[in-house]
């Protein structure tokens, strides 16, 4: 039995099938994303989604979806669904679905009388184009297949509307035609494996409603361009390969680019394999070097994410070649940026003050899992520019204090993780001393003064280390941790704010923490009890004064909502860390059996991957982006972590 399959009486059932999405990605930036019946309920959902940095750096939709019909004595049965203006659905080819299967590759079987018919998509891996494979199982009378494609040619983040500013012509090309919409577009090429009928009806489909959109209180009714159709016949046990791309294909090497394409598939049979092939989903590969993306489906390559998600995202599934082409990306823009004060254009957030300490964490996690002398030999150099950089207060917003505490000033704009913003000011105003950058520094200190061990070039600056941890760690404990057995989120002079939020489970987690166990254990009996949840840690407990559970409402009310409330999957991973840490192998079981929360996931949201955020209350609904990066890293990282305590 397939681990991730849908049968008939769910996908019928439109409640719930319509919040089931699905994610493909081509590991270069292009993306393909719909619901489970391939009902676009999303501005960002279409067949085939490109980057386009020579535009303006961002995702476009090209081809947003294709009605598929079949015609058997002159009767036409389509396959297609659409919400229109209204709440109305149609042409309703849900009602034909029989089964949903996404182990390899999304896969729908529709039966419509006498014929079976069975649909799978693949995206070709780092090339700007999807194949989308029907096969006749069943058939007692001729069959033809009618393809109807929907263009849209725009920005992820907008709609269109009928308009006469459009370019109608569709050139024929071997066995399909191509589509340019409007200019500084490149052009779409449709083709098949067989040669198709063309007819050339170019025509406006108004009143597209996109249901999530609407759910979101933000724009959600468009217009698609259809040019025409393709008409095939089709024989039972054939084949018939669609492809749409950027760029011209022989239609005849498209049954060898679908096999070889299938080949290299990791089927997901298990939570593990999920999270696996979720988490190369967000690698993007071009010229200008490897990234990983924050999400889908508005991702963008941010600083932060890519350091924190890093580990998870390719030790943890035994990338280290992915590890390292990343890393060299993303620290030559962090050099960068800590020489010349310039920030980076691909890398969003590369001056942010806490970058250089979540860098360091994340080359922490290469060494301990392919030892101090690799990392040592390729890194060590990165390591001291970065410890040197903070302790002699080198980022513009980040101070050195006397007793090794760091400062930062958030007031007018966030700078750490929580950075959540309204009319230009940070919701969550965290400023001065923040609990997890100092925590992040005692503990890079330490890591950094032991991989420095025995380099003679580093004895001096290893010395000053430990001497400084040394001063820190009594400083630490008696700025953050209160009376109460927690810690302050964040000191600014004589403040201190109480709020009970999940910043401290970092702090706690960390290899090097200035906490002994006994204060570890405090702290996580306090995140065990007001923070955490089966789909990860609580951003404020309920107990704290603005607490918002629910990422929903306007988008003025989401964004307060963001981190006062909402749970984070990622969290949990440092969470985990630090029980096993107090724990040790008695603790192994409980952190398994939290997991499951997690695998229930994988059949909910965007099917095999993880929410960006999560409701605090029950029942725990994802939020957000339908597929994080730092979640499914987070997850990964502690399922690698509880396999070594089982070996």
């Amino acid at each position: 039995m397939s681990y991730l399959k849908f049968d008939k009486n769910l996908m019928i059932n439109l409640e719930q099938s319509l919040m089931k999405e699905m994610l493909r990605t081509n590991q270069s930036g292009a993306y393909h994303c719909t619901s489970v019946v391939d009902c676009n309920t999303r501005k960002q959902h279409g067949l085939l989604v490109v980057p386009m940095p020579e535009m303006d750096n961002t995702w476009h939709v090209l081809l947003s979806s294709m009605d598929v019909s079949v015609i058997q004595h002159g009767a036409q049965f389509n396959l297609g669904l659409h919400r229109y203006q209204g709440g109305v659905y149609s042409p309703n080819g849900h009602k034909y679905i029989r089964e949903f299967d996404c182990e390899s590759v999304p896969r729908t079987t529709y039966r419509v009388g006498g014929v079976v018919l069975t649909k799978e998509k693949i995206f070709i891996s780092h090339e700007n184009r999807l194949l989308i494979r029907y096969t006749l199982v069943e058939a007692h009378s001729p069959t033809t297949l009618r393809f109807k494609p929907m263009l849209a040619f725009r920005e992820v983040n907008q709609l269109v509307m009928a308009n006469g500013n459009l370019n109608p012509e569709c050139p024929e090309v071997p066995n399909g035609v191509s589509c340019c919409l409007y200019s500084g577009y490149p052009n779409l090429y449709m083709q098949f494996n067989h040669k198709p009928e063309w007819h050339y009806e170019p025509n406006w489909y108004n009143g597209f409603e996109y249901l999530k959109d609407m759910e979101r209180g933000v724009p959600y009714v468009e217009d698609l361009w259809v040019p025409g159709y393709f008409e095939l016949p089709i024989k039972k046990g054939e084949s018939i390969i669609f492809s749409a791309g950027l760029s011209e294909v022989s239609p005849r090497s498209l049954g060898k680019l679908y096999d070889g394409e299938i080949a290299t598939r990791t089927c997901r049979t298990s939570f593990f394999n999920c999270l696996k092939n979720a988490a190369k989903q967000f690698y993007l590969k071009d010229s200008d070097g490897m990234f990983l993306l924050s999400g889908y489906p508005w991702g963008k390559i941010l600083a932060r994410n890519t350091f924190m998600s890093l580990p998870g995202n390719t030790i943890s599934i035994d990338h280290r070649a992915d590890f390292e082409a990343i890393m060299d990306t993303a620290s030559k823009a962090l050099l960068h940026y800590m020489e010349t004060g310039e920030p980076d254009a691909r890398i969003q957030g590369i001056d942010l003050p806490d970058i250089p300490l979540w860098c360091v964490w994340a080359l922490q996690q290469y060494a301990k899992a392919y030892g101090m002398k690799a990392c040592r030999e390729r890194y060590l150099p990165l390591v001291r520019a970065i410890v040197e950089y903070v302790k002699g207060s080198g980022h513009p917003n980040l101070q050195m204090l006397s007793n090794g505490l760091i400062r930062t000033v958030g007031t007018d704009k966030p700078v750490s993780w929580m950075n959540a913003s309204l009319y230009g000011k940070p919701v969550i105003p965290r400023t001065g001393l923040l609990v997890e950058f100092n925590a992040l520094w005692y503990n890079a200190i330490m890591w950094a003064s032991t991989l420095m061990d025995g380099v003679d070039e580093c004895s001096l600056l290893r010395q000053e280390l430990m001497d400084l941890a040394e001063i820190m760690k009594p400083a630490f404990v008696s700025t953050f941790l209160n009376d109460y057995g927690y810690m302050f989120d964040y000191v600014n002079d004589n403040y201190a704010d109480p709020s009970v939020r999940p910043n401290m489970a970092v702090a706690i987690g960390l290899d090097y923490s200035p906490l002994d166990r006994r204060q570890r254990k405090s702290v996580l009996d306090v995140v065990t009890r007001e923070l955490l949840t089966p789909k990860g840690l609580r951003t404020l407990s309920p107990k704290s004064y603005g607490y918002r559970p629910s990422y929903l409402g306007s988008p003025e009310e989401r964004e307060i909502a963001l981190h006062n409330g909402p749970a984070r999957p990622w969290l949990f991973g440092f969470y985990a860390d630090a029980y096993l840490r107090v724990f040790g192998h008695s603790g192994v079981s409980y952190i398994d059996r939290m997991l499951i929360g997690y695998e229930d996931e994988m059949t909910q949201g965007c099917v095999g991957s993880l929410s960006q955020l999560y409701d605090g209350n029950p029942p725990f609904s994802g939020r957000g982006a339908i597929s994080h990066a730092t979640n499914v890293a987070g997850i990964l990282r502690t399922i690698t972590m509880l396999k070594k305590f089982n070996l």
